[in-house]
């Protein structure tokens, strides 16, 4: 037998051996298209006359939630919190002697610092009241620079060091509600920094005549040459170049202090306690 495709002689066994395939073949390729028309199977839709399509709601985007060092940063400068605010004591600044009337000279030693003993404590935590750093961290979110705290907390020991006058023992660094400050590219326009911390009460502060109007101090007495500012909850001093000199503002341009008169949180007034100003964390 020859075949028809390649033109070769098949043999008798080669020939049958060929038709046993295509049987196979068929035979298989037959199984398997009665077995997927037995696996087929039907379901009936019926539909109700006053059936519509559904239309899924308009997506809308989220914002991303910024990563926990993120937080950290107000763009490329770090997020002010208490942790700024610890004393600035040091045992290797100099012994102050001062000489009291009638009295033997008196000698002042400065404390351990902030890495030994912690801030004022106030339900068991380390305190700072929040005004003072939501205020700072709305300079340097709208200024783009950074503040620096040149004293914010002071231990008793520290402040006691640092002004061992009777003007200064009452002062409110020592249970956290006060803060120096410059903001650096900004010393030689403190008052532009005085705006901004009114604008900040227009922005974030309570609605209110009492927190958004400031005005002026202008009782003697004080410090300072320029009339204080304050409203319901803060009283501002500028320092000028030449006042407010101590051991944690011996820079040579115009610094802000800031005091907390009231405390929204317990709807009342801030005022010192020598208790209150002992009571920090010790280590």
């Amino acid at each position: 037998m020859v075949d028809p495709i390649h033109g070769t002689i098949l043999t008798a066994s080669m020939h049958y051996l060929l038709l046993f395939l295509a049987l196979f073949l068929t035979g298989c390729c037959s199984k398997e298209s009665r077995a997927c028309k037995q696996n087929l199977k039907g379901e009936c839709i019926y539909r109700l006359h006053n059936e519509y399509f559904f239309k899924p709601p308009v997506p809308h985007t989220l914002s991303r939630e910024k990563y926990p060092w993120e937080e950290r940063y107000i763009g490329h400068m770090p997020r002010i919190t208490k942790e700024f605010f610890r004393c600035k004591g040091d045992p290797l600044n100099p012994v102050i002697l001062q000489e009291k009337e009638g009295k033997e000279t008196v000698k002042y030693f400065d404390c351990q610092g902030g890495r030994t003993h912690g801030l004022p404590l106030q339900d068991g935590k380390e305190f700072v009241y929040p005004c003072l750093i939501e205020i700072l961290n709305y300079i340097q979110q709208k200024t783009g620079k950074k503040v620096a705290i040149t004293c914010g907390h002071r231990c008793p020991k520290h402040n006691l060091y640092v002004d061992p006058s009777p003007s200064n023992w009452g002062s409110k660094h020592m249970i956290g509600a006060e803060v120096d400050f410059y903001v650096e590219g900004m010393e030689e326009d403190p008052q532009a920094i005085v705006t901004l911390i009114q604008n900040y009460y227009k922005e974030k502060g309570p609605c209110t005549k009492e927190f958004i109007q400031f005005q002026r101090y202008e009782k003697e007495g004080l410090n300072v040459s320029t009339a204080p500012w304050f409203n319901k909850e803060i009283f501002i001093k500028l320092y000028l170049p030449h006042e407010g000199r101590n051991v944690d503002n011996q820079h040579t341009h115009a610094y802000l202090g800031i005091q907390v008169r009231y405390d929204r949180a317990t709807d009342m007034k801030v005022t010192f306690d020598q208790k209150q100003a002992q009571n920090y964390l010790r280590q």
